[in-house]
């Protein structure tokens, strides 16, 4: 029986490893991906609706699930939300056309789309959106911001992996220069002084403030650069 409980145990405890904890109803909306995370959105918030999935596209249309026309998730308390994108047509080639999206809501005086200064890569886009929205942010005195974007690299760049870069002089683990150095100087300098939580959103999946920030990137790679 001790030995049948200890694999159970174990089992479990490899398993959660690779989780993902949707909140379908709670403080803040999304997906997370520790129970202590997804814990503080639902612990003791009056009928919370949460769930853990083996994958973040089934966690996802959980949360999708609970909101009405697709709607954005919507934040508790005082944090402010914005959706941010980058997209680039023709990425890596010598015409390529970037553009920045930023989307804070329907008819919002602070929505942006931009093209793109200097190289026209979808990764500085990506990253540029998010520097846009702080700088909003900022100009308006927020203090704590909920950005919502499809970018990984953004995200694992800004959380992760900026503070060994620096450490290791701005190389990667492989010995390489980091590409986008001055970018994610930017976005770290920017970073600072303001509260961030960084949630990350599959891109074209029906969420509105994903497809508009998208829509805002796009029409910022079609302008010329001012």
């Amino acid at each position: 029986m001790l030995r049948w409980l200890v694999a159970v145990l174990s089992h479990s405890c490899f398993v959660s490893k690779d989780m993902f904890y949707a909140v379908r109803k709670g403080r803040r909306t999304g997906v997370y991906r520790t129970w202590a995370e997804c814990q503080e959105q639902v612990n003791k918030f009056p009928s919370a609706s949460f769930k853990k999935f083996a994958t973040e596209k089934d966690a996802w249309a959980f949360v999708r699930s609970g909101l009405p026309g697709h709607q954005q998730p919507e934040p508790a308390g005082d944090f402010a939300v914005v959706y941010t994108d980058g997209c680039c047509s023709g990425n890596g080639r010598s015409r390529a056309r970037a553009g920045i999206g930023v989307y804070w809501g329907p008819g919002h005086p602070l929505n942006t789309s931009e093209r793109l200064p200097g190289r026209q890569t979808n990764q500085r886009a990506e990253i540029h959106a998010a520097c846009k929205a702080i700088e909003q942010a900022k100009s308006q005195n927020i203090k704590k911001l909920i950005i919502y974007t499809d970018s990984k690299f953004t995200i694992n760049g800004i959380t992760s992996w900026v503070d060994s870069w620096k450490t290791n002089g701005w190389r990667t683990s492989s010995g390489r220069s980091v590409i986008n150095k001055e970018d994610f100087e930017r976005l770290a300098n920017l970073s600072k002084d303001i509260e961030i939580q960084w949630m990350h959103i599959p891109g074209h999946a029906g969420f509105q403030g994903n497809e508009e920030a998208d829509r805002l990137a796009r029409e910022g790679a079609s302008k010329q650069w001012s």
